[in-house]
């Protein structure tokens, strides 16, 4: 795949314009004015399924996405406690690295945009480049304006490299442009992937199933100015379940049959993959920076499996979390987390495979390390390399959009029989906690859906969105469930394979200082050097003025 092989200079060339702390920086390419065709667009490209997204990916995809919704604990890590605790400040590490990565992806976006479109391509030729790329901006706004709300809207860099006190705009506005490029990319992107791992029109359709749900809470706030208004906007759950069902009534794409085998490198770019992160395989830190998935040496309890870096010893699943596994099911937890007496043929294939005996008490574990994203060392599989655990980690898969699809149906409703809501909910149940029969449901409910999204996605950077989401209309029972977590206790476990939880009666639980969950949580601060930079960011939103009409025929074929 043409998107896995970046050259040299272009990765030398990010990592110059990474250094800046704001989004002024020079946007860097090696292709550039009269040298821009067809014939080079896709080199163009390739860095936006890696390069550009290497130190959001780094640490704050977990760190955030899982640390701040308390999937994952980790009491002595700077990119990790700071969200879990709620104590996260304009320096926390990890802050500045995530939004000058989603900066790099946009303004990266936009000269290239401007590349293309000043190309002498023809324009129905240049239309799934373009969509391409306005994916991957509206990706990093949605990101953007999920986390801190009032940004930055930039479709042209140059501007901000003379005059970086810009202001900001709002969120609602900041919103909508996301909503934007992706409808743009739903419309043009073409129908089937031009090569393996690359995105199509389906790609986007699934994004904006997500949008959408999350925007119809917002929505119906009347733009965050009454959180606990209780309901969703009905036009915008309409839209959530048209997008789903584009994607759902494309046959090629399918739940993977076994949940473990969606986080092995050999299935990389399976049928249920929307969008992954396209990482270097066989790469190592030495000479792939920036284009290799880094996330293993943070998350493997040891050296033992990785054969080099392994800094997650006491990076482990918190009680709030393992205590929320139904005892059933022991499919997804075991592939998440690694537990007493799991074994796992995958990692260490020279020893027979690798069993979990750490942190053991008798016949139990103390706690619980992680699995999921830890795939072994280069003796298990060539694809790994050194700090490179050679997985194309998701963005988006077919679940979410089973799960976005049966949310959508719900709607407003305290809950749902609704056969069709019902089919593609336990499709993603039913697949880890057997027999079917037993673990279906025939109604579900926001709680449902909440259990399943946790876990079936935990460590997969996703469930702290959905709490933001579902703060756009009910915040304060999300301040209330955040702080019914009791994330300032932590109790003595014993856990033994394949589900079997305990307290220790001998140990008292070790307690902590946290924050406490409040309205304001749902929003990150700016980035201390951002912030001293461009002073405006703390200052009251500005209107966008936005430059082109919106779709409106998405659903019309």
């Amino acid at each position: 795949m043409k998107t896995k092989y970046i050259i040299i200079s272009i990765i030398a060339a990010f990592m110059l314009a990474s250094t800046s702390c704001s989004l002024d920086f020079e946007p860097q390419n090696v292709i550039k004015g009269d040298a821009v065709s067809e014939d080079n667009f896709d080199a163009m490209l390739a860095p936006m399924y890696n390069l550009y997204w290497f130190n959001f990916n780094d640490k704050f995809y977990f760190g955030l996405g899982d640390g701040m919704a308390f999937n994952l604990l980790a009491p002595g890590s700077g990119y990790i406690k700071p969200f879990c605790d709620l104590s996260v400040t304009a320096t926390s590490e990890g802050l500045q690295e995530a939004w000058n990565s989603f900066y790099i992806t946009i303004q990266q976006s936009n000269k290239i945009l401007i590349d293309i479109k000043n190309s002498a391509v023809i324009e129905e030729e240049k239309r799934p480049f373009l969509a391409e790329i306005r994916f991957m901006r509206g990706l990093a706004y949605w990101h953007l304006v999920s986390l801190w709300g009032n940004v930055i809207i930039s479709e042209d860099p140059s501007g901000l490299i003379d005059n970086p006190l810009v202001n900001v705009n709002s969120q609602k506005d900041a919103y909508e442009f996301a909503i934007r490029d992706m409808e743009y990319a739903a419309k043009y992107l073409p129908e089937t992937s031009k090569s393996t791992g690359r995105i199509n029109r389906y790609s986007a359709f699934g994004m904006l199933s997500r949008f959408y749900l999350a925007y119809s809470g917002f929505v119906a706030s009347d733009y965050g100015v009454n959180p606990n208004c209780g309901t969703r906007d009905i036009t915008y759950l309409e839209l959530a379940k048209k997008s789903a069902e584009k994607v759902i009534n494309n046959p090629s794409f399918q739940l993977m049959e076994n949940y473990p085998d969606l986080f092995k490198i050999e299935n990389n770019n399976n049928s249920e993959s929307l969008f992954a992160f396209q990482w270097v395989p066989g790469s190592s830190a030495q000479v792939g920076w920036g284009v290799t998935n880094s996330q293993q040496r943070f998350l493997a309890c040891s050296s033992e499996i990785t054969g080099g870096d392994a800094w997650g010893d006491y990076t482990f699943c918190p009680y709030n979390m393992i205590s929320e596994y139904e005892p059933e099911d022991t499919i997804r937890r075991k592939a998440t987390w690694m537990g007493y007496g799991d074994y796992y043929p995958e990692i260490s294939k020279a020893n027979g495979g690798y069993t979990y005996m750490a942190h053991a008490s008798g016949d139990a574990s103390t706690q619980l390390n992680v699995k999921k994203g830890v795939t072994g060392s280069n003796r298990d599989n060539p694809a790994i390399g050194t700090n490179n655990s050679g997985l194309d980690n998701y963005m988006l898969r077919l679940a979410e959009v089973y799960l976005n699809y049966a949310e959508a149906i719900l709607g407003n409703n305290a809950s749902t029989s609704d056969a069709a809501a019902l089919t593609y909910f336990n499709a993603v149940r039913t697949r880890s906690i057997r027999p079917a029969s037993l673990s279906a449901k025939t109604s579900i409910a926001w709680e449902d859906l909440r259990y399943e999204r946790r876990i079936e996605f935990c460590l997969e950077g996703r469930y702290w969105y959905d709490l933001v989401a579902r703060a756009y209309y009910k915040q304060q029972e999300m301040i209330n469930y955040i702080n019914g977590q009791d994330r300032g206790t932590v109790p003595s476990i014993l856990f033994t394979a394949p589900n079997s939880l305990r307290i220790n009666p001998d140990n008292d639980p070790q307690i902590r200082e946290v924050g406490t969950a409040v309205s304001g949580t749902f929003r990150l601060p700016y980035p201390e050097g951002d912030a001293i930079k461009n002073p405006k960011l703390n200052e009251p939103p500005v209107p966008y003025t936005f430059t082109e009409e919106r779709i409106t025929d998405l659903f019309n074929d």
